[in-house]
């Protein structure tokens, strides 16, 4: 039976080369190919062994790797000749075989490449089995770009590792919002229900689009109507669908500590931040458009005011934009300060009096002894923690805003999220246009994953916000340059 299964395979099956970047970026990518053969050249292996040393993710992931290939290859010289089969290993998620080099390569590079250079010498390897399978596709997967454009360069077949990109094409990311036809009330009201419930009014609708609908998704009706209908996804029974209207965050009456929303995106996003009901929030923005000042405000409301949280707080990815300035001194609290600026600038917008029309000074505060009071109590429920120190805690009845989501890969997010205790809200902002990480796309980032991921959940929900209210200038910067 095997045998009979691998003859079928080699006529139909892609072997596929594996460059140790893709090891070191996702070990579980031996089990990622499903029915092709794996082939695992030796400078692959003394490259895993050459970046094993360390504490970073990058030599985690390679000893993870090396772990996982004597897993895989525990058999006799011989199994280890004919490919050992994945089947058993990879819990029936691939059915290939993985082959590691046994025998020197001739090397048939041109004379122009040093053989010393490891990348050339895998690039030797997917030659000779070129040569040697003529009619196999043999692929090397590599994500180094200048891997692939040497492989292409010499004839051969070369690809990007794909497995980890939750989306081919960003602009299919969930939004969180759906925008209904001019007919819904037509085409779903026949056998509509409603009632009131906590001061909303609740729509039971029936029709071709409920289906589709997903849990804590928003939608709105603007065609035709002299005040614009948004509702949320409140439940979804298949053909049948429940819907409630919102509160409304752009009327100064419903005010989060002074700040009202300025357009249907920021008023969808304040009736997530505010529901106790929703345990987790993904915002997505570009520069301006409030995300941290939304989220600020909500998390302020919500400790100092209706004390459903005991803290609020903030961590980031500590990722440079330019050079690094090197070695900071003082505490946690202290070294975290420096990247920590947007949530100061956003505190003193929040700390500001709301009624100083030409900057006058107003006892809306007490003037600037009361204003900086507040903000020393502000300060004190304010928590700013790196990320280098959140394994194995828990938070409990805390307001975990997590800023700069986009630059965490989907591993540091799942370490985060998973720290949230019972009462905990959290909060992940980003923006997938900057990606300072090197090796993270808008495709594998862990923001993008984790909206993917938790859409439709009852517990969470997500946002992604169009218009930019920081300035003109700023608007206009983010559109053209």
């Amino acid at each position: 039976m095997n045998a009979k299964r691998s003859a079928k395979s080699t006529k139909t099956t892609k072997l596929f080369v594996l460059d140790t970047n893709v090891l070191m970026h996702d070990p579980n990518s031996l089990y990622r190919f499903e029915e092709h053969d794996i082939y695992v050249p030796m400078m692959t292996l003394e490259e895993l062994d050459a970046n094993k040393k360390g504490m970073s993710e990058v030599a985690r992931n390679a000893r993870q790797a090396s772990r996982m290939l004597d897993e895989i290859v525990s058999g006799s010289e011989e199994d280890i000749h004919k490919g050992t089969d994945l089947i058993g290993p990879s819990h029936d998620l691939a059915s290939g075989r993985l082959y590691l080099q046994t025998e020197a390569i001739n090397n048939a590079l041109p004379t122009t490449m040093p053989t010393a250079k490891g990348d050339n010498q895998i690039l030797a390897v997917v030659m000779h089995l070129a040569k040697t399978f003529p009619k196999r596709p043999v692929i090397l997967v590599s994500k180094d770009i200048n891997m692939r454009i040497k492989a292409r360069a010499l004839g051969l077949e070369a690809q990007d590792y794909f497995n980890d990109k939750v989306l081919e094409d960003t602009d299919l990311l969930y939004t969180g919002t759906l925008e209904l036809p001019a007919n819904f009330w037509d085409s779903h009201g026949s056998n509509m229900k409603s009632w009131k419930q906590d001061g909303k009014t609740l729509y039971q609708v029936q029709g071709p689009l409920c289906p589709d609908l997903l849990i804590n998704e928003f939608v709105y009706l603007e065609a035709g109507q002299d005040k614009p209908f948004t509702a949320i996804v409140r439940e979804n029974k298949g053909k049948a669908a429940v819907i409630s209207t919102l509160v409304d965050y752009s009327h100064t009456k419903n005010s989060v500590w002074g700040i009202t929303a300025r357009n249907r995106e920021q008023n969808f996003a304040l009736n997530l931040l505010m529901d106790p009901e929703i345990d987790f929030v993904t915002l997505l923005g570009q520069a301006g458009t409030g995300k941290t000042l939304l989220t600020l405000a909500s998390a302020l409301t919500q400790t100092l005011e209706t004390k459903r949280y005991s803290e609020i707080i903030i961590t980031r990815v500590t990722v440079p934009v330019g050079e690094d300035i090197g070695f900071l001194p003082g505490t946690e609290e202290e070294k975290m300060t420096p990247w920590m600026g947007a949530i100061e600038d956003n505190l003193d917008v929040l700390n500001r009096p709301h009624d100083e029309p030409t900057g006058e000074k107003s006892g809306a505060y007490g003037g600037d002894w009361g204003r900086a009071a507040t903000m020393d109590l502000i300060r004190s429920r304010i928590k700013i923690k790196s990320l280098n120190f959140m394994r194995g805690r828990t938070f409990i009845n805390k307001f975990l805003i997590i800023d700069e989501a986009q630059n965490l890969t989907p591993k540091q997010m799942k370490t985060l999220v998973t720290r949230a205790g019972p009462g905990t809200k959290v909060v992940c902002l980003g923006n997938i246009a900057q990606i300072d990480t090197p090796y993270l796309t808008e495709g594998s980032s862990g923001i993008t994953y984790v909206v993917d991921r938790f859409k439709g959940w009852p517990h969470s929900g997500h946002i992604t916000l169009q218009r930019g209210e920081r300035s003109r200038l700023a608007d206009h910067a983010a559109e053209v340059l």
